[in-house]
């Protein structure tokens, strides 16, 4: 990457206790700040956004998209999750972001431009699809659950309810099994790809940006041990 690269941050967080804190901010900062500095780029515009990332009216990353496009630098992000979580959304911020494109520090190797789009879009894609498969099959464990007469709910609000405590285990391992089956297809892929060891595996699901039973995108070879157990 050229001395001449130009990046616009953004960077987000869930709530307003966050923004005011700078809880997230710090290290999104200090992400985004080292990739710069290690590729010879210059930073030249930040913007911060304080909203849920289910929301796509956010008038902050319009502004850094905007910056983009008027000053030909590429959009930089600490972190893929930081940006969206659906497929479509994703694909809009991509196009709008200009011909310089979109940088995620916690996946450098998709690059700039058009190859680095389409990689991003499937691998969003990808994701969501996890996500609605995993809801999928969690809600027809619920309505079996539910026909053989158990009793859904919270626990806490009907003390004593074993069936429901019982419901609630089930549905508990029904998404960790589901989770399981679903990541053993990317695991089985590594291994074909040349992954040998556990911590290979979990990097090569990171670096495709599969997300763990807890949600997040960083794997340890302990959570892949776990995920082999159960599938």
């Amino acid at each position: 990457m050229s001395s001449e690269t130009r990046f616009i941050v953004y960077a987000r967080v869930s709530t307003d206790k966050q923004g005011r804190s700078g809880l997230g901010l710090e290290a999104q900062f200090e992400t985004v700040s080292k990739y710069a500095a290690d590729h010879g780029g210059l930073i030249v515009g930040q913007y911060v956004e304080v909203e849920s990332g289910k929301r796509n009216d956010r008038p902050q990353l319009a502004a850094a998209l905007a910056a983009c496009r008027s000053e030909r630098a590429v959009l930089l992000i600490a972190k893929l999750d930081r940006l969206a979580r659906n497929a479509r959304f994703l694909l809009t911020v991509v196009e709008g972001a200009g011909d310089a494109g979109v940088i995620f520090c916690d996946m450098p190797s998709v690059p700039p431009g058009p190859v680095g789009k389409f990689m991003l879009t499937q691998l969003a894609a990808v994701a969501e699809l996890e996500a609605g498969l995993i809801s999928q099959r969690t809600k027809a464990a619920l309505a079996a659950a539910k026909e053989r007469g158990t009793r859904l709910g919270n626990p806490s609000l009907r003390r004593g309810n074993h069936e429901t405590a019982r419901a609630a285990t089930l549905a508990r391992q029904t998404r960790a099994d589901t989770t399981a089956h679903d990541v053993l297809t990317y695991i089985e892929a590594a291994k074909r790809a040349g992954a040998i060891s556990l911590r290979d595996i979990a990097g090569s699901l990171e670096a495709r940006g599969i997300r763990t039973p807890s949600g997040s995108t960083a794997w340890s070879a302990t959570q892949v041990s776990r995920v082999l157990a159960r599938a």
